[in-house]
């Protein structure tokens, strides 16, 4: 009998317990769950004799990889995956997978939330301004970025979208404007939702030169992963440009500056938490059940990350 593992360090919904369960037992496989664990020891012990593996952001590293010696497959129940290490993976065949899609709406909700919360200048009394009629750029159109079009329609905002990977004529067809560069896209809008994942080329891309293109009044929002970000120049750029506002849901190393220099410029959550839904937690780890069972019944392999 295959036996899956779901090990979190912050465990899913009870919600999202019971139906994973239900989904492996009807596929005659037995659940293990190993939740709310305070050391990667712990984690080591428990897979070392289970074939599936579905996790949050709980770190499978390498040493993990090496102790799961029945591992066949481990599902990233969320869109990052960053927290595997697929090079360990690939060298014990191991098949790595995360759910795409089922987080979406929550981080899309997540970006409009910061940005009405900015935009009425984080509910101090003040005036503040209106999201209607003005210009926002989604930097990478994935599944993300289409949810965060679709709200920004409904509020009358002009969405523009950057991404070399989505064809111009998709874009067009959601009724956004595809723009040719990363740089018109920043000079064209006044807001910025970032949605591109953490990899050697977009480590640090989002730095002072890019961001000092974007209009007077510029708010950035970042829901992606805080490594794309070079955080120094941000704050060189917001010492610059008193009109400039940072968003994200997750904290810079360098929080303790934004604190001292930029009040009321900037909000950081206090984790990350754009997929923080009752509903997000329970579509993607569902998702993540569905997609091994798939994967032992069929050989389906659809959402592999690794090679």
């Amino acid at each position: 009998m295959k036996k899956i593992l779901v090990a979190t360090e912050k465990p899913f919904a009870p919600a999202a317990v019971a139906q994973i369960k239900e989904i492996v037992e009807a596929a005659g496989y037995s659940l293990s769950l190993l939740e709310k664990y305070s050391s990667p020891h712990e984690l080591n012990a428990a897979v070392a004799d289970v074939n599936a593996l579905i996790v949050r952001s709980d770190k499978v590293s390498a040493e993990v990889v090496a102790a799961a010696n029945e591992l066949q497959i481990v599902v990233r129940a969320g869109a990052g995956f960053d927290n595997l290490d697929l090079e360990a993976c690939t060298s014990k065949n191991v098949v790595a997978m995360n759910t795409p899609g089922q987080n979406s709406n929550a981080v899309a909700e997540l970006v409009f939330g910061m940005m009405v919360f900015q935009a009425r200048n984080q509910f101090n009394g003040t005036a503040g301004t209106e999201l209607r009629g003005k210009k926002l750029g989604i930097h990478a159109y994935g599944n993300v970025g289409l949810y965060v079009a679709k709200i920004a329609k409904g509020f009358g905002m002009e969405v523009y979208a950057f991404d070399p990977f989505v064809d111009d004529a998709r874009i067009k067809a959601d009724g956004i404007i595809p723009v040719s560069s990363v740089e018109e896209l920043y000079s064209t809008c006044q807001y910025v939702s970032l949605h591109i994942p953490a990899n050697d080329k977009t480590k640090k891309s989002i730095n002072a030169d890019l961001l000092d293109k974007m209009p007077e009044g510029a708010v950035l929002i970042n829901t992606a992963r805080k490594e794309v970000i070079d955080e120094e120049g941000v704050v060189a750029l917001m010492e610059k440009r008193a009109d400039f506002a940072y968003l994200s849901d997750i904290a810079p190393d360098n929080m303790a500056v934004f604190e001292e220099k930029f009040p009321g410029r900037f909000f950081f959550t206090p984790k990350k938490m754009g997929a923080q839904t009752s509903e997000a937690n329970i579509n993607a780890g569902v998702a993540a059940a569905n997609q091994i069972v798939k994967f032992f019944k069929n050989g389906d392999e659809t959402f592999r990350v690794n090679k």
